[in-house]
């Protein structure tokens, strides 16, 4: 159904472009590139024959405005995931996944074994933008973050119950924990540094 990528940076750029009443020259350069981007999405759907309500572009005009024109409409989402590209690192590609609906799933056996609910993989691949957007209705794409500063524990929680989960659901876990271990690393050397990459993304599209 689509391919799974996650960034890390800090999100709190993201929001202040969004809420700036004046901008300055730096996040007007960034911001930029992010129309940059909208428009390029714009003309891949444009390609692939996909026409939505409202455009990427015009969606990510009316964040800015604060004002969205429609209620359920995925303009939005890849305006806000724009922000966010534009933001943050690049991206480590997750895999392709025919089934999103399959990470419920592991879940679902995640949690039976102890792991917790708010670390089990859809809670954090798919939990949804850190701010309101209008919905983006049934299909792709969804989103999630997770906060940097927890990598280590969903890694604690992840390896203790490894050994007893279904091979298929632990080879989805794993997908999850080799990327994370990294993660974790680099939260303690970001702390250190006095960076503020403090939040992991996720994006399905």
């Amino acid at each position: 159904m689509g391919n799974l990528e996650m960034s890390t940076g800090d999100m709190r750029a993201v929001i202040r472009l969004l809420t700036a009443v004046e901008r300055t020259p730096e996040q007007e350069r960034v911001l930029g590139f992010a129309r940059e981007q909208c428009a390029r999405t714009d003309a891949r759907f444009e390609d692939q024959g996909i026409k939505l309500d409202v455009p990427v572009v015009q969606a990510l005009e009316e964040l800015l405005e604060g004002s969205p024109s429609a209620d359920m409409e995925p303009a939005y989402t890849y305006a806000f995931q724009s922000l966010v590209a534009v933001n943050f690192s690049d991206t480590y590609d997750l895999g392709y996944w025919r089934r999103p609906s399959w990470f419920y799933t592991v879940d679902e056996e995640m949690t039976r074994h102890g792991v917790p609910a708010d670390l089990a993989p859809a809670a954090i691949l798919f939990g949804g933008p850190p701010i309101r957007l209008p919905h983006p209705g049934d299909a792709v794409p969804w989103m999630g973050t997770f906060p940097a500063s927890r990598a280590a524990e969903l890694v604690e929680a992840y390896e203790a119950v490894l050994d007893r989960l279904d091979p298929e659901v632990r080879e989805t876990a794993e997908v999850l924990l080799e990327p994370m271990r990294v993660e974790a690393d680099e939260w303690e050397e970001t702390k250190k540094a006095g960076r503020t990459q403090d939040t992991v993304f996720f994006w399905l599209r």
